[in-house]
């Protein structure tokens, strides 16, 4: 309890520095969210009480702890572009956003571990060579080009798949799971890369230990050895990775929401941009950034799961 208390403390401070950087960087960018607002037609006495009731005319750390008031109750605003308030539309389309982020981290892992595995218990071997070339190539293509060339094979040319749109998981679970394949697919080619060859670098150190001789001296099947004996300690580089590789499947999901016409959170920032309405900007990028810290925190909690002897070391410092 110590350690999650010293933790909670920490992430109090850190949500608080990501909010407020999240809200003075996006008043860096170009544009008046008032003209948005107030319209095309608006005149200058318009435009004024329009910045007026927005509070812009305040200074930036007063509209912040105004805004953070607000948000913390759940108003985020409202859009300029369809009057829908932010919070609402952000509740319609984050569930989206996290099942395909989700979805793609369970085929990377799916494809890695097993591939990782093998790889390890015959490093040097054929196919050893063969995944490490397949992976570099793999880390190489970005993922716009991995969409289109997924949605051009598994759409265009087979028609297995949709290139847009999908049906919502309330709707029909296995057709929801059919239609996000290729976009979660696209994010995960790359992840399944990087998750091999660190699962397989950890596990060829992890064969070296002490005590996986002594293991093996004791009749222990190589296999057992592997699964039971060298795969949990090689695992915590492969859960730092895969926890801090949200933030960056977060930046990968809003290409592939718009490519494949999603309407995700990703989606709904870009959308946002285009049009010059930061409101909806700012609380979609504020989401982001919070979920990505937390994230984090319940990564760094389960390494004292994976390993005991952290959360022990942690609690006494």
């Amino acid at each position: 309890m110590r350690f999650v208390r010293k933790k909670l403390i920490s992430l109090f401070f850190v949500l608080l520095a990501v909010t407020a950087l999240s809200f003075f960087m996006l008043r860096l960018l170009p544009g008046d969210t008032a003209r948005v607002v107030c319209g095309i037609s608006c005149d200058e006495a318009g435009y004024q009480q329009t910045r007026a009731d927005l509070g812009l005319n305040d200074p930036v750390p007063v509209q912040y702890v105004r805004w953070l008031g607000k948000t913390l109750t759940g108003d985020m605003g409202i859009s300029a572009r369809n009057k829908q308030p932010v919070s609402e539309a952000i509740k319609e389309r984050l569930p989206v956003t996290l099942e395909l982020l989700i979805y793609s981290q369970l085929i990377a892992l799916g494809v890695a571990i097993p591939l990782g595995l093998i790889a390890a218990q015959r490093a040097g071997g054929i196919f050893d060579r063969v995944s490490t070339t397949v992976a570099f190539g793999l880390l190489s293509i970005p993922s716009f080009v991995v969409a289109i060339l997924l949605i051009l094979i598994f759409a265009v040319n087979l028609g297995w798949f949709p290139s847009v749109g999908y049906v919502k998981f309330s709707e029909d679970p296995l057709e929801n799971l059919h239609d996000l394949f290729l976009p979660a697919l696209t994010l995960a080619v790359a992840e399944m890369a990087v998750y091999m060859r660190l699962l397989r670098t950890d596990l060829i150190s992890t064969l070296q230990e002490d005590y996986i001789t002594m293991a093996k001296a004791k009749g222990i099947t190589s296999r057992r050895v592997l699964l039971r004996h060298a795969f949990r300690p090689s695992t915590f580089s492969l859960v730092t990775v895969a926890g801090l590789n949200f933030g960056r499947l977060i930046g990968g999901a809003f290409i592939v929401e718009v490519i494949f016409a999603i309407n995700g959170i990703g989606r709904y920032i870009v959308d946002g941009i285009l049009g010059r309405d930061y409101i909806p900007v700012q609380g979609g990028v504020v989401v982001v950034a919070v979920a990505y810290v937390l994230i984090n925190f319940a990564i760094d909690l389960l390494y004292a799961v994976i390993d005991p002897r952290i959360r022990h070391a942690r609690a006494i410092v």
